[in-house]
């Protein structure tokens, strides 16, 4: 009967000193410790929700077992404003002192340790972990040491608790152990970044090139959006300071100011200005908002601990930028516009893979793994909305330079027209100062030639044959220069700048000068003579030459002979004069005068091949190709 009635009572005063520090019964061995050592059955936890206690104050029976408590996989936003209280106890078997380090999880902005005394106070030991992310342990030899920690959450909302001792010489295989944690998330991630690097070397060269605002605009919101990606995949996942105020401030900021950017980059891209006012003034607003938000966001993460607010503001702001999203998609609908099209996709890509990336969340079904990591199909969404971005911009970059190359070469045209229509004024003009020049000469100069040629004629028959020299020369020469005028107004006629005329002169004047020669003269014309224009200079030099060649036949070859041969050839026309004469030392043709070298001289000055050869005579050879003008 005394044992029956024991029995309650030990229970109760076992309870009892439980309440007291129910640590002492779940107190961790040093020895147990090998590299790391997961502590979650032996660590308790108090959530002080209303802050009504300071630390060294917490009655022993608001604590929890960490293993059993029910927010240890996910803070509830109310509470992320709060502190967090870890206590439990490590017992020191050997001869000297033992350092270890503790973790007590990701992303919180205020780590202090206490320590308990042999007084049964605590006092802060230790506020370095705030830095770390890891708290310095120390338990003297031989003695059982107990340790408070508090912990200020970030604005996290998925916050683990953790409870893990550490040996120090481990801590950097225990960094690379929680590193591998997320390895499939990180490689897929540094792949990500990789082609948003590509991208932006893209999009700069672009900028470079064509100086145009939007690819800036463009490059910026895509380095906003690496950074987002770099940083959320390898840096905040290092404990410390970094990934505390990464999470709860600098992915949101990097977030709206890519944003702001792309909102910039819309509103060039499509030309909203111009041609879509409406979506211009909400796209303008909308970007005042957004940075205007994120100042108050600012202000209120570093003067204020009200995580509630910055909550509101967060949630606000991302609901700001999937509206965006959504009004493209309508626009694109409303609107044929191609490039509002190339909008809508991008829009479309990030907005269908943050649903799937919230589902994951909501429905609590986030892991460490690929396939069930909100992250991962969050970054995709930004990768197929840079990428659908890009396209457009390129589609419209290079429809606007095919655009200005059109518009050039219609420049050109007309440039290439009205030039085309001064010179041919000019020409116009030339010619019929040409046609006057040569109708004066014909009715002033020819009649006044043809009339002291006729009267010096009258005088030699006047005279008889008594005829003086004087008068004989006068007759002579008035000849040759009717001659000559008649050849200078020739060639100034407009009338004649065709290669069938001079073909028809040189004939004429050929067989005019042998007729009493003795020399028979043959002209060879093709029946297909091409529809050539001659220009006056090019006729009356080449008729010159053909002048000078018969003058020469006449005066030294001693020939019975001459072919005159006009031809074409297969790139063009070809002129021959063939006597049967003696022929010609073309080694020694400076001593023949300046009348060969002239003929060559001027032909060479007209683009024109001059050639002379001995072969059954002398054979002298024009050429030039078809486009003789």
């Amino acid at each position: 009967m005394k044992k029956i009635i024991l029995l309650p009572v030990l229970f109760l005063l076992f309870m009892v000193s439980f309440a007291q520090d129910h640590s002492r019964g779940l107190v961790v061995t040093a020895d147990s410790i090998f590299h790391f050592l997961n502590i979650e059955k032996n660590t308790f936890v108090y959530i002080d929700s209303n802050e009504h206690f300071l630390a060294e104050k917490i009655p022993d029976s608001k604590f929890s077992l960490l293993s059993g408590y029910r927010f240890q996989n996910r803070i509830p936003k109310r509470l992320l404003s709060k502190s967090i209280y870890l206590k439990f106890s490590l017992k020191n078997n050997s001869s000297y002192n033992q350092q270890f380090l503790f973790y007590p999880g990701m992303y919180f902005k205020k780590i202090t340790l206490y320590e308990k005394t042999n007084e049964g106070k605590y006092i802060i030991k230790d506020q370095t972990g705030s830095k770390t992310g890891f708290v310095n342990l120390s338990v003297p030899a031989g003695s059982i040491q107990t340790f408070l920690i508090q912990c200020k959450p970030s604005k996290f909302e998925y916050l683990r608790l953790k409870a893990i001792v550490i040996e120090p010489g481990y801590i950097q295989n225990f960094m690379l152990e929680l590193s591998d944690t997320f390895r499939d998330k990180k490689i897929a991630s540094y792949i990500l970044c990789g082609i948003l690097l590509m991208m932006i070397m893209f999009t700069l060269v672009n900028f470079f090139l064509n100086k145009k605002i939007e690819f800036l605009y463009h490059c910026f919101f895509s380095v906003c959006m690496f950074l987002l990606i770099f940083f959320s995949s390898y840096l905040s996942r290092r404990p410390g300071w970094f990934s505390e105020f990464f999470v709860s401030y600098l992915d949101l900021s990097l977030l709206i100011l890519g944003t702001i950017f792309y909102l910039l980059f819309t509103r060039k891209f499509l030309d909203t200005n111009n041609k879509h006012k409406k979506l211009d003034k909400i796209l303008k607003a909308v970007s005042m908002v957004l940075g205007f938000m994120i100042l108050v966001y600012t202000y209120v993460h570093f003067n204020t601990d009200d995580i509630m607010l910055s909550i509101i503001l967060e949630n606000t702001m991302k609901i700001m930028a999937l509206f965006i999203g959504i009004i493209f998609i309508f626009m694109s609908l409303k609107h044929n516009d191609r490039l509002m099209n190339y909008m809508a996709m991008g829009s479309a890509a990030q907005i269908f893979f943050s649903i799937i990336s919230l589902l994951l969340i909501f429905t609590d079904k986030v892991t460490t793994s690929l396939l069930k990591s909100a992250m991962f199909y969050f970054e995709v969404g930004i990768i197929m909305t840079i990428f659908f971005f890009l396209l457009g911009l390129t589609y419209k970059n290079r429809r606007e330079i095919v655009e200005k190359i059109k518009e050039q070469e219609a420049m050109k045209m007309d440039a290439e027209m009205k030039a085309f229509e001064t010179k041919l004024a000019v020409i116009n003009a030339q010619q019929e100062e040409r046609n006057r020049i040569s109708a004066d000469m014909h009715d002033d100069l020819g009649a006044g030639m043809t009339t002291i040629r006729l009267f010096s004629e009258l005088a030699k028959s006047k005279m008889g044959d008594k005829v003086m020299p004087e008068i004989e020369k006068i007759s002579v020469s008035a000849d040759e220069l009717l001659n000559k005028m008649n050849a200078i107004i020739w060639s100034m006629s407009s009338s004649n700048d065709t290669l069938g005329n001079m073909v028809a002169y040189i004939r004429s004047y050929a067989l005019e000068y042998f007729e009493n020669t003795g020399i028979k003269c043959r002209i060879s014309i093709p029946d297909d003579l091409p529809d050539l224009v001659v220009s006056g200079v090019i006729r009356r030099n080449v008729f010159l030459v053909v002048k000078e060649a018969l003058n020469n036949i006449v005066k030294h070859a001693a020939a019975t002979e001459v072919n005159i041969i006009l031809g074409n050839e297969e790139n063009g026309i070809s002129l021959i004069i063939h006597d049967n004469g003696k022929g010609i030392d073309t080694d020694n043709i400076p001593r023949f005068g300046n009348g060969l070298k002239n003929m060559k001289k001027r032909m060479e000055d007209l683009g024109i091949d001059f050639k002379i050869e001995n072969k059954n005579g002398t054979i002298i050879r024009l050429y030039r190709d078809v486009t003789i003008s």
